[in-house]
């Protein structure tokens, strides 16, 4: 990732906080126009309201070889935004708790916000996931919460890359990257066949996981707030929120899908 100099002038747009963003990420590809994730926003969406229908009229797709090819892929490109994020901050010393923004063209803080950089485009890569359900006729994969998912982070790591790829930010992106490569571990090794299937007797502990992934950053960021750290504090309280429906969202699928299939199971 080439760096930007420190005499580059940012182009201005007449939207909120464009003057606030951070300057040595602004020309790198996908960041600097909103309209950019406006319409991959949009097209994602088009794909979710138009996708079913039109696939439904033609036989469902195994899709194994490009299954498994895609989650191969992103677990290495998760487990490289997650080191990238580990080494640069030990080497700068960054602290776990609260970590001031600083615009720095430090190699380390480049490779940082490099790494947001990856990580936000991880987030586009990742709509193949809905795309994959659509082909496979997985429609009851296809619910809110994997749309909602999908959507509002692509949109709030387009945020992180323009205005905080620094600081305190690459504590919650090292562990949801953390997170993606046991995830898509498991969707590399769900799609090998039986013989491997019967040994993925842990779905149910990924889905926990991504639990306590939303409490730690949940209090991660009420402590932020209430130590007063320097660090995004118009983000902040709004990144803190929005890791409450996720709790809510995924704690209440948790529930239905497992504690009431274990009662019943004992039922039976």
């Amino acid at each position: 990732m080439t760096s930007v100099g420190n005499d580059t002038k940012t182009e201005s747009y007449s939207y909120t906080f464009a003057d606030l963003a951070d300057e040595r990420t602004q020309d790198w590809p996908l960041v600097k126009s909103p309209w950019n994730v406006i319409a991959l926003l949009a097209v994602y969406l088009l794909m979710v309201r138009y996708g079913p229908k039109w696939t439904a009229r033609y036989k469902s797709l195994q899709l194994r070889v490009p299954l498994f090819c895609h989650s191969f892929a992103m677990i290495f490109l998760n487990g490289y935004i997650c080191l990238e994020f580990l080494t640069a901050a030990r080497s700068l010393g960054y602290n776990f708790g609260c970590q001031p923004c600083r615009v720095s063209y430090n190699p380390d803080e480049i490779r940082i916000a490099a790494a947001f950089w990856w990580f936000y485009i991880s987030k586009i890569l990742e709509f193949a996931d809905t795309a994959f359900f659509i082909l496979r006729h997985k429609w009851d994969q296809l619910s809110f919460l994997h749309v909602y998912h999908h959507s509002t982070m692509f949109l709030f790591c387009w945020i992180f890359v323009k205005w905080l790829p620094t600081g305190s930010s690459f504590f919650p992106a090292m562990i949801n990257s953390f997170v993606h490569v046991i995830m898509y571990s498991y969707y590399a090794l769900s799609v090998l066949g039986p013989r491997v299937t019967k040994f993925l007797w842990w779905k149910r502990y990924l889905t926990g996981l991504q639990l306590v992934q939303f409490t730690i950053i949940l209090f991660w960021g009420f402590q932020l707030i209430f130590r007063g750290c320097e660090y995004g504090k118009w983000l902040t309280p709004i990144g803190a929120a929005y890791m409450v429906p996720f709790l809510f969202m995924f704690g209440k699928f948790y529930v239905k899908k497992y504690s009431v299939s274990t009662v019943l199971k004992k039922a039976m």
